[in-house]
């Protein structure tokens, strides 16, 4: 399976900011041990361009970003300082999403290490997410013929409003989200499917959600190809969680995901979405199990075969 990674374009942050920026770097230190993910290969991707990014996002809002010229609360919106290495770094995370899905159209799995930055907008950024790279590598790849329908199956704690605002028109691209109800974002779009769970919701409660959104992906998405925003941050050890999803939870998560991509046939690119643990450890290992259990699609190179080929 190939497995894009981007933690070594650096986003400078503050001393003391609270987003887990080393989960990237470890992560990819884990998948990187010999015999950790049997068939893995790492790459660096490219940045995604201006024209592949300009497929969702407006002009004004691309220019700002790129310029520096972001007015301060829409800086404080995104919740990281701008630079220069802000810049490259989103690209780069956009353009391993894209590569993920190519190659997963190709191997029917493939996996970028970040991404899954679901809360920007066509126009704006919110919430750690300067571009929506799912958005744009769904965009790319309707534009080359690759895929006609695509399915988002966001398992993030929370919701991912700007990919639901991006797609409320298109009948091609069906979005579900389960998350936490009274979680940020607290002004919720409307995903094709939306399953909230209340605060405390335990693993047997969020595993029926996931059952049930995967149920409607088959049922109403069938897709070319599948999205899979696969969030650390539902775990009880998360310090933005509010739910109290154990480890065991989150494994059975997985395998409802890839149990039905092999079964349907469905092509799976994974994202890594959130996760703040009180422990960044715990948030590496539930990552790194969510791409150990997508890279049992492509063993030997027999895994899934995706309705379409890049």
């Amino acid at each position: 399976m190939r497995i894009y990674y981007t933690d070594e374009f650096v986003l400078p942050l503050p001393e003391g900011h609270r987003f887990p920026m080393e989960k990237y770097r470890l992560l990819r230190e884990a998948v990187a041990r010999p015999g950790a993910i049997p068939g893995a290969s790492l790459h660096i991707p490219e940045g995604a361009t201006d024209e592949e990014l300009l497929l969702v996002h407006t002009p004004d809002y691309l220019q700002a970003v790129v310029r520096g010229d972001l007015e301060p609360r829409a800086v404080r919106s995104i919740g990281f300082p701008w630079s220069e290495g802000l810049v490259e770094r989103s690209r780069r995370s956009v353009g391993a999403t894209i590569a993920a899905a190519r190659s997963a159209l190709r191997q029917g799995a493939a996996a970028n290490l970040a991404g899954g930055t679901h809360h920007a907008f066509a126009d704006r950024g919110e919430g750690f997410c300067v571009f929506n790279d799912v958005a744009v590598a769904v965009r790319v790849l309707q534009r080359s013929g690759s895929v006609r329908r695509s399915s988002v199956l966001d398992l993030d704690v929370h919701q991912g409003n700007g990919t639901a605002a991006i797609f409320t028109h298109d009948p091609d691209i069906f979005t579900v989200s389960v998350h936490g109800a009274s979680n940020f974002p607290f002004r919720k779009e409307r995903s094709d499917l939306d399953l909230p769970l209340e605060d405390g919701t335990g693993d047997h409660a969020f595993l029926e959600a996931v059952a049930r959104g995967l149920r409607a992906v088959v049922e109403e998405g069938r897709p070319d190809l599948l999205f899979y925003i696969a969030g650390a941050d539902p775990y009880e050890g998360d310090r933005l969680g509010r739910l109290r999803i154990s480890r065991e939870g989150l494994a059975a998560r997985d395998q409802l995901v890839t149990e039905a991509c092999r079964v349907h046939g469905m092509p799976v690119a994974l994202v890594m979405g959130g996760g703040y643990g009180h422990d960044v450890q715990d948030t590496v290992a539930i990552h790194f199990a969510s791409i150990r259990a997508a890279a049992g699609l492509v063993e030997s190179g027999r895994g899934v075969v995706g309705r379409r080929n890049a």
